[in-house]
């Protein structure tokens, strides 16, 4: 087969098949022509579900006469111009694809009169046939975009629809999520000539919480947080709700008032309430990304639902600190911000945060809170610290070197020790806790962990739980219900820290420093050769005698060889 143009009009049913999924990608290139023209109030009526009618006016800036015709032709828009333009995105839309694309396989008419223009006029374009006829029709200022028989010429991609309960859900699903981004705007949702949402404009605090009631539900709300963190040209400010639900249904993020649902963004909220709150309920929010148009790409996605950041982890890490700053706030204030008197639309104020943000700078000084803000404490380490961090990383020489020959690794659990011209066979997992042992009696160096631990709280939890962990290198913040692991012995973040706390809460703290060492001894088996030959210099640099090892035995020849 010969390599060959395509047709036009096939190539706009081709593009069609990114832009137009369903009825609901319709609705939403339409609502989002209509905001970029500056519209203030916005009604979309809906027949059958979006199969058989989509109807959507608005009191925008219109279409000039002159235009209406270019408006209906692929790639043609009034958004963008030149290359610059671009890379620095505020509108909604920009591609110049949706009218062309939708009239490819609709029947569509468009009907718009600018302020200044003293008529209105009409524009038809009907699938296959590419010419666009103008009339002249009665319409107030603004634009109506009607929408007729979606998929009618292409039956292969009708028969996808979803039954017209289904397909305007997904409708209604759209508009709640623009009405929560355009609070200037008023918006009505009518179906089969039925209204059934009706958002008027929000234009004070008061009425921008109402609207939020509306669509998330007084629950929300009434147990909702508001925040407001900027850091080097970022801003996240929005609602988080402290109500736990079984669906991820009240979860919507915007970045430069557009819908996303960006996999980097989600990441970073999800991380925040896994440690506040772990397990498998989901969080409410209602939270708005604002930072320079230049620092973000819109043009990644067909549907624009994702972003790709220039400064991606800066990003990611803002969100984090800035939810981590106001969650953490507002439990650690204790449990009365979680008991909210039930009152429709109430919403907790909290005084502003703007947080050093030290977190971008891995082992930094530690961030600390003084009056309601955050300053750093930019202070050189301590002999003490530097002595224990010296410790740490130097393997002392001593006289009297172990080697291979005079032990020898018998299976993943035992070692055969050759001392003073005897035999023994010693607990792999004894080594390994007598030299955590040693470890965690001189003041070993803390590590803060990359995200803190979330653990469940136990009941009757002694006062100096944190003062004794402390001592064994452990950092931990005690919040109502739960306790968060922040800082462990350096060398042992990478263990399960989670049970570990959880078993040192369930036990008794008589030898807390052999408690420990045995729980991380059987978290770190089984050693390889390397691990186990460190292990039994330490211990023979101990001077200490085979038999003070738990389960360590001598043997004879005869029983070795019995063995």
């Amino acid at each position: 087969m010969s390599i060959q143009i395509l047709p036009p009009i096939l190539a706009n049913q081709i593009a069609a098949g990114e832009v137009v999924e369903r009825p609901s990608s319709v609705v939403k290139e339409l609502v989002e022509n209509s905001l970029d023209a500056g519209a203030d109030r916005i009604e979309i009526d809906i027949d059958k579900g979006g199969h058989k009618r989509i109807l959507v006016r608005d009191n925008g800036k219109g279409i000039a006469k002159s235009e209406l015709e270019l408006a209906l032709s692929r790639h043609a828009t009034s958004k963008i111009h030149c290359l610059d333009d671009l890379e620095q995105i505020a509108s909604l839309g920009f591609r110049g694809e949706a009218l062309a694309s939708i009239s490819s396989v609709a029947r569509l008419t468009i009907s718009s009169k600018p302020q200044s223009q003293e008529a209105a006029w009409q524009a038809f374009a009907e699938g296959a046939e590419l010419a666009v006829k103008v009339q002249p029709v009665a319409h107030p200022d603004g634009t109506s975009v009607d929408i007729q028989d979606l998929f009618f010429n292409t039956p292969a991609r009708r028969k996808f629809l979803r039954t017209e309960k289904t397909e305007f859900s997904h409708i209604d699903e759209l508009i709640r999520r623009i009405a929560l981004s355009q609070f200037e705007v008023g918006f009505t949702l009518k179906h089969n000539g039925k209204r059934v949402r009706h958002y008027p404009a929000a234009k004070n605090a008061a009425a921008r919480e109402k609207r939020i009631a509306r669509v998330c539900g007084e629950s929300f709300m009434q147990q909702a947080l508001t925040l407001d963190s900027q850091y080097d040209g970022l801003r996240l400010h929005g609602w988080l709700s402290l109500e736990r639900r079984h669906q991820p249904e009240h979860q919507f993020v915007y970045v430069n008032g557009r819908m996303m649902r960006d996999k980097l963004i989600n990441h970073a909220i999800r991380q925040v309430f896994n440690e506040v709150h772990p397990g498998e309920d989901y969080p409410g929010f209602v939270l708005y990304l604002e930072l320079d148009p230049k620092q973000v790409d819109v043009n990644v996605h067909p549907a624009k639902h994702e972003v790709r950041f220039h400064q991606a982890r800066l990003v990611h890490d803002f969100i984090y600190r800035a939810l981590a700053d106001v969650l953490n706030q507002t439990l650690t204030t204790g449990s009365e911000s979680l008991q909210r008197p039930q009152q429709a639309a109430s919403v907790s104020e909290l005084p502003r945060v703007e947080p050093e943000h030290n977190y971008i700078r891995p082992l930094q000084p530690r961030v600390a809170e003084a009056s309601g803000r955050y300053a750093s404490q930019s202070r050189p380490p301590s002999s003490g610290a530097s002595q224990n961090y010296q410790r740490l990383m130097t393997v002392e020489k001593h006289p009297h070197e172990v080697t291979m020959s005079h032990w020898m690794p018998l299976d993943s659990k035992h070692i055969l020790l050759r001392q003073d011209e005897q035999l023994w066979l010693i607990p792999t997992q004894t080594l390994d806790s007598h030299y955590l042992q040693q470890q965690l009696q001189q003041q070993p160096v803390s590590q803060p962990l990359l995200m803190p631990i979330s653990v469940v709280l136990k009941e009757n939890l002694a006062m100096d739980f944190e003062t004794r962990l402390e001592t064994l290198g452990i950092h931990i913040q005690r919040l109502p219900g739960r306790v968060l692991i922040k800082q462990v012995p350096a060398g042992l973040r990478q263990l399960d820290w989670a049970s570990t706390l959880t078993t040192l809460m369930d036990n008794p703290w008589d030898g807390e420093v052999a408690t420990l060492s045995d729980i991380i001894a059987r978290q770190r088996a089984p050693l390889d050769d390397g691990q186990l030959e460190h292990l039994v210099r330490c211990w023979t640099q101990s001077e200490q005698e085979p038999a003070s090892l738990s389960g360590a035995r001598r043997l004879s020849v005869e029983s070795l060889i019995n063995e």
